[in-house]
């Protein structure tokens, strides 16, 4: 029984991912821009990440020209700025824009 509970508390102690983007903490990303994680979830589904590591200029606008709107109807604080900076600290390979 004890092992059970132990099991239990590892696999809720990790990080939730987006499905279409398994490398960025879903629930630290919600936290940092002040929102639900739900939210931040619904917000992401039409985006497109680049399955390599390195997207490009446009690719970056295109996916941010949908994600901006649909998380500032969620919390009209969220700049382009504070996305940027949210989703640079979580990118796996660090900052990276053209």
């Amino acid at each position: 029984m004890r092992s059970y509970f132990l099991l239990a508390a590892v696999l809720l102690a990790q990080p939730a991912f987006a499905d279409n983007d398994p490398n960025r903490p879903t629930d630290l990303i919600a936290a940092d821009l002040d929102i639900s994680q739900a939210e931040f979830i619904e917000c992401f589904k039409p985006v497109n990440p680049e399955p390599g590591k390195y997207p490009t200029g446009a690719q970056q606008r295109a996916n941010k020209a949908i994600l901006l709107p649909c998380l500032q109807k969620a919390n009209p604080a969220i700049t382009n700025d504070r996305l940027d900076a949210v989703m640079d600290k979580y990118r796996p390979e660090g900052a990276f824009r053209k």
